[in-house]
């Protein structure tokens, strides 16, 4: 599981000329789902999330996390994070979990968020628009 984790002072995503979901401040979790991956692997990624001291305290650059500072969290599927490009010029997905699996565990991982944050997402599988504002700018790769 791999996600690309960036503070954002907000975030929305968008199908075509409809907005599906926004945050205002708080994380944008692009979220890669690999074939190997299980439930045990998601709580991991989830507990990681959490607990991340990403958002600035008073005397630190990284000193809160998302629960301290009671700060949204926007998911969207990304399936191309696990793309393999070091041969030819397409690119290749072998790792890539099957939709139904990624599904599953995506939905399982909003879920788990859940349980300490105000979580919101994409659609499963539909071609988004994703707009954003970065905060810091501060993005983060996790691979569990």
């Amino acid at each position: 599981m791999i996600a690309v984790i960036q503070r954002v002072k907000l975030a929305s995503v968008w199908s075509g000329e409809k907005e599906i979901s926004s945050i205002k401040k708080g994380l944008l979790v692009f979220l890669g789902i690999e074939n190997k991956d299980e439930n045990k692997t998601a709580d991991g990624l989830v507990h990681k999330i959490h607990h991340l001291r990403i958002f600035p305290g008073k005397e630190k650059s990284f000193d809160r996390n998302i629960m301290a500072e009671k700060h949204e969290i926007l998911v969207v599927s990304q399936f191309t994070l696990l793309a393999d490009l070091q041969k030819g010029r397409k690119p290749d997905f072998h790792n890539a979990a099957i939709a139904q699996k990624a599904k599953t565990l995506y939905q399982y991982v909003i879920r788990s968020l859940q349980s300490h944050c105000t979580v919101k997402s994409g659609v499963f599988g539909a071609h988004m628009q994703v707009k954003l504002i970065n905060d810091g700018p501060a993005t983060f790769i996790l691979q569990i």
